[in-house]
């Protein structure tokens, strides 16, 4: 076994599963994870008492993919969850821990969202379906055999599920599936109701019980921010101007993040540098003893490169992606506020995100304030205030060393003393915007209110209407003359940002760009206005265009 691989290669996991648990930066595996692997991974019925936050994802998701065949193009793994966030979250991590595996599909199956994608990729051969109870029982209303392949059944959270009301679901979706699964059950407590589907459904299971320690980081001041993924750099840099640092470093999930946002923070002045995996071990010591001895003040980093960084000089930690875990999170930011020094961490949050906010304070029992971005006056007053630092030290002797070069230069360039004093400190700045007014013009398009339009936390309705947290409450923006206004049903759910569907349009369209008009990026569908005059034509050529994947499938925009 090699160090890297730590105590999961124990397990004798797929070997293709085991690299991608590697890349997102786990060591040891937890405790529900260490008694639970290898009950599942035999094939066993088991109960889980955990709380969410002690890594019971990972504890299941591992044994299941490990047992799935990718050449069978069927679903063989089922996981219940009470809420399309958890289904949402506990989809992406097994697409994570599938990464490597070529052929493996998952599909999130959920409210709010249209039901002909989702039974397509089930019936295509989603060998990994993540659902809500309400919703797969309307697919089963559907087609009652979609569920016949299936032989691993996982129930997370399943006292959430109860506390929901769907319990009546449950039942449904047990008749639905071969008598002879496995099933797993996953529950914070264990209530009378949730041992009585124990008892009925599961066959010998066996008990595995974790003591949830609750983590404590009081030294460091912690506080979060709600932004959209795609605003991510944007904020970064906002906060960076009103943040009093000495070195910092931000934490971010993939190598390709941390040479974007390093490369965006170099473009801003800040001496900043890339640390990931690739990174040769020669040049991360020098990247290191760079941040120590201030030749680098940021360094942007993975879980996995910035094992064993400690660099006194530390003050702040950027949480810029959300950890996988709590533990995770309490790691990163245990980097600052060591040795009794003070230390401070951000963590942005988007909306899908703020389930696992919650689950970080309740794993740390602490509050993560909220704060805001810092609107222009901020900026400017600390803008401001870096300049009067840096000048103040230089006033004292000025006068003796400089004064009679300065007197020449009035007489010289013809001008008064504050002129010169006006022209120097334009030089000294760079041309940055020193006044409201300009700032104000500069500011990045992020809103300082917190993202709020994301219902995806509250339970789902079941029935075929329509969920009204997916419905668009704001009033329709008039349409131009000569524009027809068209539809996707890719939005944010999907990872779709404006300008991946710009690219894509411009691209594959062969329009310019000022003939694509708005483009409004909703939860689960967005709306593009283009030329009304050849629309048909234009769409057939866009019919197999794809974007993060996925068919775009435009298509002309009636309002009722």
């Amino acid at each position: 076994m090699t160090q890297e691989t730590g105590g999961f290669a124990a397990f004798n996991l797929n070997p293709n599963i085991l690299a991608a648990v590697i890349a997102t930066g786990y060591e040891e595996p937890s405790a529900i994870q260490q008694q639970s692997i290898p009950i599942i991974m035999a094939g066993h019925d088991m109960i889980g008492q955990a709380q969410t936050g002690t890594g019971k994802t990972a504890a299941f998701a591992l044994p299941i993919l490990h047992r799935i065949d990718p050449a069978k193009r069927e679903p063989q793994a089922l996981i219940l969850a009470p809420t399309r966030e958890l289904a949402l979250q506990v989809a992406t991590a097994f697409e994570t821990y599938a990464k490597q595996m070529p052929g493996v599909t998952v599909v999130a199956v959920y409210g709010g969202a249209p039901m002909g994608p989702q039974l397509k990729a089930i019936r295509n051969g989603a060998q990994i379906v993540v659902a809500t109870p309400g919703r797969l029982c309307d697919h089963l209303r559907r087609d009652e055999k979609v569920l016949s392949t299936v032989n691993h059944l996982v129930l997370d959270e399943a006292d959430e599920m109860l506390k929901l009301g769907f319990m009546d679901d449950l039942e449904v979706i047990f008749k639905a599936l071969p008598p002879t699964r496995q099933t797993v059950l996953f529950s914070a407590t264990l209530p009378q109701s949730i041992r009585a589907i124990a008892e009925r459904h599961l066959r010998d299971p066996q008990h595995v019980k974790i003591q949830t320690k609750t983590q404590t980081v009081t030294a460091i001041e912690q506080a979060h921010l709600l932004v959209h993924a795609d605003q991510k750099t944007s904020a970064v840099l906002s906060l960076l101007e009103v943040e009093d640092f000495d070195a910092l470093i931000m934490f971010v999930r993939t190598k390709q993040a941390t040479l974007d946002l390093a490369s965006a923070l170099e473009a801003k002045g800040y001496k900043a540098a890339a640390l990931n995996g690739d990174i040769a071990q020669n040049q991360r010591e020098r990247v290191i003893e760079s941040l120590k001895d201030g030749r680098l003040d940021i360094v942007v980093a993975t879980d996995v490169a910035a094992r064993g960084l400690d660099v006194p000089r530390i003050t702040h930690v950027f949480n810029v992606d959300m950890p996988y875990d709590p533990e995770s999170y309490v790691h990163r930011i245990g980097r600052t506020g060591r040795a009794g020094r003070e230390g401070r961490a951000l963590l942005l949050v988007t909306p899908r995100e703020r389930r696992m906010l919650q689950v970080i304070e309740r794993v740390t029992g602490q509050k993560v304030a909220e704060v805001r971005l810092p609107d222009a006056q901020a900026v400017l007053d600390a803008r401001i205030k870096k300049l009067t630092n840096s000048l103040s030290p230089l006033v004292a002797d000025a006068e003796s060393t400089h004064g009679d070069l300065l007197d020449r230069l009035t007489v010289d360039i013809g001008c008064t003393p504050r002129a010169l004093a006006a022209a120097l400190l334009r030089k000294a700045t760079n041309a940055q915007a020193l006044t409201l007014a300009a700032i104000e013009k500069e500011r990045p398009l992020v809103p300082n209110n917190a993202p709020r339009g994301d219902r995806s936390d509250r339970p789902e309705r079941t029935g075929d209407r329509p969920d009204r947290g997916d419905r668009e409450r704001r009033a329709p923006v008039p349409l131009a003359e000569g524009r027809a206004r068209c539809r996707t049903a890719l939005g944010a759910r999907d990872g779709i940002a404006a300008k991946n569907l710009l690219g894509a349009i411009l691209n594959e369209g062969g329009l310019a760009r000022e003939a694509i008009g708005r483009i409004q990026v909703r939860d689960s569908f967005s709306l593009v206005e283009l030329p009304e005059d050849g629309l048909e034509r234009l769409l057939t050529k866009l019919k197999d265009t794809r974007v993060a994947g996925k068919q775009l499938k435009l298509r002309r925009y009636r309002e009722d």
